[in-house]
């Protein structure tokens, strides 16, 4: 059996992409995962702590992601979210619903989001 030639099939500049929110003391009170590949920026998981939420972190979180994805070269972006957690918070960002998994765990969904940057 022939091996897989993955430049062959794909892009080879996979990155990880990690953008933390601390507080003054330095401990950790959110963050951002994702990755950069072949052109796309996905977004793996962004959090905050209770406290912070509903005051624009989200948003600059996700600026700063966004920001970072263009520096790398990147045109897009991806992410997906179950339906309980934060579909609302990425369309009023501008990303478009591309795709729904449904009869996820207790009758949630997954929404799968694409923004042109």
């Amino acid at each position: 059996m022939d091996a897989i030639n993955n430049a062959a099939v794909a892009s080879d500049d996979q990155t990880p992409l990690s953008i933390r929110l601390v507080d003054d003391d330095g401990v950790l009170q959110g963050g951002l995962t994702g990755w950069t590949w072949g052109g796309c920026g996905g977004i793996t998981s962004l959090w905050l702590a209770s406290d912070l939420r509903g005051h624009g972190w989200g948003g600059r979180l996700l600026a700063a992601a966004e920001d970072e994805i263009r520096r790398r070269g990147c045109d897009r972006v991806v992410v997906a979210t179950m339906s309980f957690q934060a579909p609302g918070f990425y369309l009023r960002f501008g990303y478009r619903e591309v795709g729904r998994t449904p009869d996820m765990p207790d009758g949630t969904a997954k929404h799968h989001f694409h923004k042109r940057l």
